[in-house]
């Protein structure tokens, strides 16, 4: 049992008290509770250790030691440093199996309170061998901690009253009745903190372990109590006596070993000399060598010379290096000579410095005889202060050793205190970085379990829709009673049981479960139709399923990606994120150089475009001012007219029917420029966004007044859809939909107001790297996705109903993606541009037959006459 006798410090207002309580550890709650006694039945209180942090202080006295918890902070004193580092380590070791063993997680209190002391402290850190074994285990105090404690009294306070606890009255009056019933008997049943049959058994053995310890400790000579402490400085006090005053033998002795070492260092600076000047005669022997060398080869090259003329070739050449080495000897002779003459002015110089450094020893000499004179007189007139002199300097010098030891044991001390403390912050780092990860696999279990929550709330409310949709012959009652429940499922709000719930974070935010989304779009569309408010609330649900189960899966790789990506450059892995989807935080960044590689935008052109459509009414300003108030309906940044987005987004589009005459302004071009508004923020940005799609993007005459390069587009999807899904493009002719009907606005505003804004950002981001081609791999997508359902249905009318909504309904935007750009074969660019080359051809020739059909009637009703 981890029990025993600890003062504990009260604080009342002024007054600071410490008081005698008995504490003992509860291994089932990990708390420390404490009584006035140990034969006590209730608790005063108790401290909770799972979320505490331990600390000690030297400045605090002798035994003193703190337990942190996230509320309050407790003081307590032990009887001497041996029993408080007990009591701090046992404490350390039952905290940290208590976390280990419990199913529960401690709070972040621990990390508050690591910091708090972690603050106050510059730590001396050691050379530690294990990471974990700070600091040996201390011997068990046997007199203070422990079962045979509790048979000891209590230590007596200066006062009666001063022990007793005046905050706890009924549990004072308690245990003080239960002392006087005699509770001996009740010690082995009444479950208290001691069993007394275990402390009479084991008392015996207890006594002898005490002694065994105590003698062990005398004869090793460490004292830990702190009353043991005079004489220890008695017993250092006359060993420094007994060892004469400082300076005689000891000082001979250091004084010698001085000189050796002198004497060798003068020795090794001899012999590295020696050293030098050997490789140097070693290096010039090696030069020789190779001279003999090469005159040998010389020689030898004369002798086997066969003809004369080669012999006398070499002999040239001897004599050329005989005249070289003769003008590099005068050079040598000229060189010698100058340093010569420089050695000559320096050599003067030194005797000059030599002269006025003997005058100045001469000077100092006669200073020195000076000072030896005059203190020679100081003494002789002060002999006897000179005595006490040397008293008060033994003295001093005995108490600056006294000091010294005093200063040892404090850096003992110290390096105790801090090998506690590294332990302690060792301790607390792992099991912070326990919960943290604990935390973590809550968090995506929370995740998971609210996404499938998501799921099956739009599973019972398309249940509800299905039941009103397929049973109309259902009694009042019953009907009644469903548009109820889908009238209340219609008013959840989405937010307020987020609150409710768990309330927690990712790396980045799950899925914000508010009424608007990052860029302003409703998350679940105000529909004036019932029928399509419960389809807007069951997307909502399934979209927000699906983000919760992909985020730590795909969306967290995927902006690390993002995240690790520097200055962007045109790759196939570019390619590839952008297809992904950008996230939130990069999008603006993207987009912006996606559009400034293409259109280069011209400094100040804006600004000439504004005061422009300020000075002159522009034609198209009318039909701008009617389309304003349509704009994005369901975005707040949109949908009243004294939105701040409203005014800039009326200059970009009139700054644009100035920049471009030829389109001016065209139905559509309202929404594009909107969402490049509400990306890009900037409203010259957004012009410039506005300007890169009309002409650099689309094709020409896209947004014309006969819009014919648009019309050549719904021509080339329905060949794409014959070839790609077959079997729904029959589906539509044998019930004589005209596709183009629902699929013109999608490519004439790229999907705006027809997908979903997490969708429809993502089919933004690859629309504005790649091009058109991108409309025509998700308009074929969205098909594709729907086309079970769409087969299903066999009336026109019901079909027409289904495509006018059916994109609203797409909640998987990965699933989306995947089969535009892998489930669909790919077509190139090339193959695209032929088939609107060919298909345009066909509606010119539509378009004049019409023409001259037109003419033809005109001319036959003016022959008629009126």
């Amino acid at each position: 049992k981890l029990c025993g006798y600890l003062n504990k410090l009260g604080i009342k207002g002024p007054i600071k008290t410490w008081k005698s309580r008995w504490f003992f550890y509860d291994e089932n709650k990990c708390r420390l509770l404490y009584y006035r006694t140990a034969q006590d039945i209730n608790p005063l209180g108790s401290i909770d250790l799972s979320s505490a942090s331990f600390d000690c202080k030297m400045e605090n006295g002798e035994g003193v030691f703190e337990i942190r918890t996230p509320s309050r902070a407790f003081t307590l004193k032990a009887i001497s440093k041996q029993a408080m580092m007990y009591w701090l380590q046992q404490l350390q070791m039952r905290r940290w199996e208590f976390c280990n063993t419990q199913s529960r997680f401690p709070s972040n209190g621990i990390l508050s309170c690591l910091f708090a002391f972690v603050s106050c402290f510059v730590f001396i850190f050691v050379d530690v061998v294990d990471n974990e074994d700070f600091l040996p285990l201390v011997k068990t105090p046997t007199e203070a901690v422990g079962l045979k404690a509790a048979s000891l009294p209590a230590p007596q306070t200066s006062t009666t009253l001063q022990n007793i606890s005046l905050k706890h009255p009924w549990t004072e009056i308690q245990n003080t009745v239960y002392n006087i019933c005699g509770s001996k008997q009740l010690w082995g049943s009444n479950g208290n903190v001691f069993s007394f049959d275990e402390f009479q058994e084991h008392a015996e053995n207890v006594d002898e372990e005490q002694e065994a310890e105590g003698a062990g400790d005398f004869k090793e000579g460490t004292l830990e109590d702190g009353r043991m402490g005079p004489r220890l400085n008695w017993i250092r006090k006359a060993r420094w006596m007994n060892s004469g005053f400082p300076g005689s033998e000891e000082l001979l002795r250091e004084k010698n070993s001085v000189d050796k070492v002198s004497v060798l260092q003068q020795q090794i600076l001899t012999l590295t000399e020696e050293v030098k000047s050997q490789k140097e005669l070693v290096k010039l022997l090696h030069k020789a060598l190779e001279a003999a060398q090469q005159e040998k080869r010389v020689s030898n090259m004369y002798l086997t010379a066969t003809e004369d003329k080669d012999r006398l070739e070499l002999v040239r050449h001897k004599v050329r290096q005989i005249a070289d080495l003769t003008s590099r000897l005068e050079a040598l002779e000229q060189e010698k000579k100058e340093l010569e003459q420089i050695l000559t002015l320096r050599d003067s110089h030194i005797q000059e410095l030599k002269e006025h450094v003997q005058l100045l020893m001469e000077k100092n000499h006669a200073k020195q005889e000076v000072i030896m004179t005059l203190t020679e007189q100081m003494a002789r007139e002060l002999s006897d202060p000179l005595q006490e002199a040397n008293t008060i300097t033994v003295e001093t010098l005995y108490k600056q050793q006294e000091e010294i030891e005093h200063l040892k044991d404090d850096i003992d001390a110290y390096k105790t205190q801090n090998q506690f403390l590294n332990s302690e912050i060792h301790q607390v780092t792992r099991l912070w970085t326990r919960v943290a990860e604990n935390e973590k696999a809550l968090l995506m279990k929370c995740a998971c379990l609210q996404a499938r929550n998501c799921q099956m709330e739009s599973k019972y409310l398309t249940v509800l829709r299905k039941l009103q949709e397929a049973v109309p012959g259902l009694p009042n009652s019953h009907a009644e009673l469903v548009k109820n429940l889908i009238q209340e499922a219609l008013q959840w709000d989405v937010k307020e049981e987020a609150e409710e719930a768990l309330s927690f974070e990712l790396n980045t935010a799950l899925c914000p479960s508010s009424e608007y989304d990052e860029y302003g779009f409703m998350t679940v569309p105000d529909y004036e139709i019932e029928d399509w408010k419960l389809l807007a609330k069951i997307q909502a649900l399934e979209i927000k399923s699906n983000k919760l189960r992909s985020q730590e899966i795909v969306e967290k790789p995927l902006r690390d990606r993002w995240n690790s990506i520097g200055e962007l450059n045109p790759c196939a892995e570019l390619k590839s994120l952008i297809r992904s989807g950008i996230p939130v935080e990069h999008r603006q960044r993207v987009w912006w150089w996606m559009v400034s590689r293409h259109c280069s935008p011209a400094p100040g052109h804006y600004q000439r475009l504004l005061e422009q459509s300020r000075s002159t009414e522009h034609p198209a300003c009318r039909q701008i001012e009617l389309d304003l108030p349509r704009t994005l309906t369901n975005n707040k940044h949109f949908s009243s007219p004294t939105s701040q987005l409203i005014p800039r987004l009326r200059r970009v589009l009139l700054a644009f029917s100035w920049h471009n005459p030829a389109i001016g302004y065209c139905q559509g071009l309202n929404r594009l420029a909107a969402v490049a508004l509400l990306v890009l923020e900037d409203e010259e940005s957004a012009f410039w966004c506005l300007v890169y799609i009309v002409e650099n993007i689309m094709p020409t005459d896209y947004y014309s007044e006969t819009l014919i390069t648009s019309q050549v587009d719904q021509r080339v999807f329905k060949d794409f859809l014959s070839e790609k899904l077959p079997r729904l493009m029959a589906h539509f002719e044998q019930y004589c939909i005209d596709v183009s009907l629902i699929t013109f606005n999608w490519f004439l505003v790229a999907f705006v107001d027809s997908l979903v804004s997490d969708i429809l950002l993502r089919v933004w981001d690859a629309f504005l790297y790649e091009g058109t081609k991108v409309i025509f791999r998700y308009a074929l997508a969205i098909f594709k996705y729907n086309e079970e359902e769409i087969l299903r249905i066999h009336d026109s009318v019901e079909i027409y109903q289904y495509l006018r909504f059916f994109t609203r309904m797409i909640t998987d935007g990965r699933k989306l993606m995947n089969i535009a750009f892998n489930d669909l074969n790919p077509f190139p660019m090339k193959l695209l541009r032929n088939r609107r080359s060919m298909h345009r051809e066909e509606l010119e020739a539509e378009l004049c037959e019409l023409e001259q059909i037109k003419a033809a009637y005109v001319k036959e009703r003016a022959e008629q006459g009126p």
